[in-house]
Parts: structure tokens; C-alpha cells; sequence
């Protein structure tokens, strides 16, 4: 019997770290560690941005963790490390670190792109994007 997938996910107003998720989901089984993040940039849909904010629901750390073990449950993948930040974040931040580990990079490849697909599709997470000219918008809440 094999041992079941760690899951571990976090919403957090620190800086994420690529690395310790990296090193979160290192397993001797593993030949393809995948991750993700996800940076701040300074446009979006031709407007110029120079911040933004993310603010969660109280249930956003649950729902992450569960969007984790979902993951973590596909019999290929090892272990699943997620995170998104929260609070005011300047262009260059990362937003949301990601990372899996699977016996092979296809797998683990597949096993990311689902994990920050859903993460995005589910978490109740508002972003507050401040724009150059001083108008601001509220989006991505699902």
C-alpha cells in the first residue's frame, strides 16, 4: 500500500517562497516536481496597473486545503503544495505559488495546471487592481 498524498494549502498575507513549496512536495518516488507562481503584473486587458490587493472570504484557507487534498487524491501525484497571498501586493509579487510532485513530468504537468486552474475557479479571493489613471476594479471573485 502506497502512502496517501500530502496536501498542504495556505492563504496568507506573508511573501510566498518558491522554493519551500519545492521542497514541501520532494518525495524520493518523485521524477517531476512542477510548480507555479503567480506574479503581479503591471497591465491587465490593455490598462496599465501599479497595484493590486487580494482579500479572502473566512473560508478561503478551508477551500484551498480542499481544492489541496483533491488534488493530492489523483493516485499520480505525491504531494501538493499550494498558497495565495493576501493583502496589498506591489507589480512584481507573486500572487499564488503552486507546486506538484508525480513519478513523471506529464503527470506532474497535468496535476499543476488543475491544481491553478481550480485554485483561480473556486477560491473565494476578491482582487482589488488599482490603475494608473486612478480608477480601480473589484474581480475574480467566483
Amino acid at each position: 500500500m502506497t502512502a496517501p498524498a500530502l496536501a498542504f494549502g495556505e492563504v496568507t498575507d506573508r511573501p510566498l517562497d518558491l522554493a519551500a513549496h519545492e521542497a514541501a512536495v520532494a518525495d524520493a518516488r518523485a521524477g517531476a516536481v512542477v510548480s507555479f507562481q503567480g506574479v503581479v503584473r503591471d497591465h491587465d486587458d490593455g490598462r496599465a496597473v501599479t497595484s493590486l490587493e487580494y482579500e479572502g472570504h473566512p473560508s478561503a484557507q478551508q477551500i484551498l486545503r480542499e481544492v489541496a487534498a483533491e488534488i493530492a487524491a489523483d493516485p499520480e501525484v505525491y504531494a501538493v503544495a499550494v498558497s495565495h497571498r493576501v493583502g496589498p501586493l506591489a507589480i512584481g509579487d507573486v500572487a499564488l505559488v503552486a507546486a506538484v510532485s508525480t513519478a513523471h513530468r506529464a503527470a506532474a504537468f497535468t496535476a499543476c495546471a488543475r491544481l491553478v486552474d481550480e485554485v483561480k475557479a473556486r477560491l473565494p479571493i476578491w482582487k482589488r487592481q488599482v490603475f494608473a489613471d486612478g480608477t480601480e476594479e473589484w474581480v475574480n471573485c467566483p
